[in-house]
């Protein structure tokens, strides 16, 4: 009985493993002997990355937040700011905050007085 040597899909797996890699630098992007191991590792990477950019986002809200409360004026920092929203019962979350302080700054002014209002300081004139 002839030897089966299944060549038809370990040639497919080998060819689908290095069109993954195209791209990487030197043996990693041509043999597949390393294109596996470095395929192995970017996975890897690809998924805790995946997992930090959601803080990554979260600090870039922040500080656009930051940044307009700051430019807004009257004393607040970020962390009173966001005293001010909780005490006004007011529900926007960062990534909201962030695109109103860029976008729509008339808006963001208005919630900023309302917040400084909450916290019982007067509202710029």
């Amino acid at each position: 009985m002839p030897r089966v040597t299944n060549a038809v899909y370990t040639k497919a797996r080998r060819k689908r493993t290095l069109r993954k890699t195209k791209g990487y630098f030197g043996n990693k992007s041509k043999l597949y002997r390393y294109a596996k191991d470095a395929l192995a590792r970017s996975g890897q990477y690809a998924y805790k990355h995946r997992k930090r950019k959601k803080g990554d986002f979260r600090s870039l809200w922040i500080i656009r937040i930051n940044a307009a409360v700051r430019a807004a004026g009257g004393g607040l920092t970020y962390s009173r700011f966001m005293a001010g929203l909780k005490a006004a019962k007011i529900g926007l979350d960062r990534k909201a905050l962030s695109e109103l302080a860029i976008h729509d700054s008339a808006a963001f002014t208005k919630i900023f007085d309302q917040a400084k209002a909450a916290l019982g300081t007067p509202a710029k004139a």
